[in-house]
């Protein structure tokens, strides 16, 4: 079998290099016959329509098509023009003539479309046994649960038969099989992805997510496929911005030692306590937050409004082939029948109280991290047990998109047992580029190999951010990261670039009557010194409005770096200097609010 590795960058580097895409074909059939697992795919595709589908392609370019002859499975609750979509359900099946929107954008970019991936029926479950096919095998230990719904995408990942598949996620499926299967799972923004072209679960709530090898390939994928899509009515415009350097200093809330669930798994509770202090290496102070009320959204979904949604997707279906469903899901869906309007609207007014609740509480930290799962179930156990065990495995998963959260299940290691360990780094709507440059560096951090591949993580690909577009702005004081003003950056859509220093020939004060205090920053003829600052990107029309909104005595200015470049950034008015104090002796603005601390030490 070839030894060609599939995340993007290595696959790119072996078609520069003379690799054919025939080649690559062979490995991907090579690949799939090796794991022996016939529930992975429900559709594989023919060599010759892979050929047909590579032929279209055009010569090597991708810059033209950035994804070009990448290889990525499709979860089959997801369209694609000319394969069935059978959501798991034989009698469902029906064959569509065009690609679901995130299909065709990812095939616009040059991906090859190798199949339609196995799934817990109708999306509904997060263990993925759930399916009248066989069950997928989970990649790193066959006895456990491959994870749900979108099992048979992340086994196809973690077994480098494709570089990406998506996968779905309403209540946790795109990051409980990732957590499962050793990669990573991106759940992005609820509205980023289309869902055109999805079968729906919970339309309010369904959103498309990416299963990977690595953050940079799951991200790649999300950046492609992203967008504002005017055929879904549930599509929003969050731009997704270029995957950067995470900032230096994070504030990132956990749940309370107190209100952490693990049931009983000593190894998880362990693993997920090392993903903590590898997050403190980091340079990220970590928060305790009550959990209670997380909690208590989760428990939401499987109740009144979104189980009646599920039922509303598939009615007519489901009344008129009931016995086709699968035991469980029939169920689960079933249950809806007994509800009323009134039970839903009961559950949408619960939920809004726990949004107000949560809002503040989500606004006081950068992120949270919390274990992608709370323990690893077998497959005989969630068999003997299917309901108990899937709402187990949900703990930390199902109250994410209900709050309009986006996050990414990342490796951070190997339990004590040698089973897979994840985390999932989750935040507001629109962070998904700060949640994946976190995840980036973590994964990085925990030395794991890729998958089941066996293949050691790449370099990770450095932040070329001043060959971006936006405009570089260069903070001094209250708007560097984890100071009182920072997310006034990051509201706006900002990007961490680089820490920097000016040239030595300016002097910054502590000004006078500012709440938050601040600093100002002068440029003088002689006397200077070196300031710390950092570099930050917004996009043009950001920039504009941020500037807009400075209070005197600051304003813009063009600051010179002492790598001899310049940006524009922070400077302050000289008649605001009246009372100021020099603190250019400290070097820097963070430097100056810690000298309390550091004297005390």
């Amino acid at each position: 079998m070839s030894d060609i590795r599939f995340d993007i960058a290595s696959l790119h580097a072996a078609y520069r290099s003379g690799t054919g895409i025939a080649e690559v074909i062979d490995t991907i059939f090579a690949r799939a016959e090796a794991a022996d697992d016939p529930g992975i795919f429900i559709h594989l595709a023919t060599r010759a329509e892979l050929l047909t589908q590579a032929e279209a392609l055009g010569p090597f370019d991708p810059v033209a098509k950035p994804l070009w002859g990448i290889p990525f499975a499709v979860k089959d609750n997801i369209d694609v023009a000319g394969m069935a979509t059978t959501a798991a359900c034989a009698e469902y099946v029906y064959t569509p003539d065009k690609d679901a929107t995130v299909v065709a954008r990812l095939k616009a970019a040059g991906a090859l479309v190798i199949g339609k991936t196995n799934l817990d029926q109708f999306a509904t479950g997060l263990v993925g046994v759930r399916t009248p096919w066989p069950i997928p095998r989970n990649a790193i230990d066959p006895r456990l649960v491959p994870g749900g719904s979108s099992s048979g995408s992340a086994v196809a990942t973690a077994r480098g038969i494709v570089s990406f598949a998506l996968g779905t996620d309403t209540a946790g499926s795109g990051r409980i099989p990732a957590g499962l299967n050793n990669i990573v799972g991106l759940k992005p923004t609820v509205g980023s992805l289309s869902t055109t072209g999805v079968v729906p679960a919970c339309r309010t709530l369904d959103c498309v997510s990416v299963f990977a090898l690595t953050v940079d390939d799951a991200y790649a994928a999300f950046g492609v496929a992203s967008g504002f899509d005017p055929t879904d009515p549930y599509s929003k415009s969050v731009p997704a911005a270029p995957l950067r350097l995470r900032p230096p200093a994070l504030t990132v809330g956990i749940p309370a030692s107190a209100d952490r669930k693990f049931f009983g798994d000593a190894s998880m509770q362990a693993g997920f306590e090392a993903a903590l202090v590898a997050l403190e290496a980091m340079g990220a102070r970590l928060v305790e937050i009550p959990f209670g009320d997380f909690y208590a959204a989760a428990d939401l979904l499987y109740e009144g409004a979104w189980v009646a949604e599920r039922y509303a997707a598939i009615r007519d279906f489901f009344e008129a082939n009931e016995a086709a469903l699968h035991p469980v899901t029939r169920k689960i869906i079933g249950g809806a029948r007994t509800l009323s309007a009134a039970d839903a609207f009961r559950g949408l007014y619960a939920l809004q109280a726990y949004k107000a609740q949560l809002a503040p509480v989500i606004a006081s930290v950068d992120l949270f991290c919390v274990p992608t799962a709370p323990t690893h179930y077998a497959v005989d156990a969630v068999l003997a047990d299917p309901i108990a065990t899937n709402s187990r495995l949900g703990t930390y998963t199902n109250f994410v998109n209900l709050l309009d959260m986006c996050g990414i299940a990342v490796p951070t290691g190997t339990r004590d047992d040698g089973l897979p360990m994840s985390v999932t780094l989750l935040a507001s709507a629109g962070r998904d580029g700060l949640v994946a440059a976190v995840a980036r560096d973590l994964h990085a951090a925990s030395g794991l190999s890729l998958g089941a591949t066996g293949w050691r993580q790449p370099i990770a690909r450095a932040a070329a951010a001043s060959a971006e577009g936006g405009i570089e702005l260069v903070v001094v004081g209250a708007h560097l990261s984890g100071m009182p003003l920072n997310g006034q950056l990051k509201d706006l859509g900002a990007c961490f670039c680089r820490t920097a220093r000016t040239a030595p020939i300016y002097k910054l004060y502590e000004l006078a009557g500012q709440t938050p205090p601040k600093p100002g920053l002068v440029r003088v003829d002689n006397g200077g010194a070196a300031i710390e600052v950092e570099v930050w990107r917004l996009c043009a029309d950001a920039f504009g409005r941020f500037v807009a909104a400075i209070p005197p005595p600051l304003g813009i200015g063009t600051i010179e770096l002492d790598d001899g470049t310049s940006a524009k950034g922070f400077l302050a008015e000289s008649a605001g200097l009246s009372a100021a104090t020099d603190i250019s002796a400290y070097r820097g603005w963070r430097s100056y609010v810690g000298r309390d601390v550091n004297t005390a030490r």
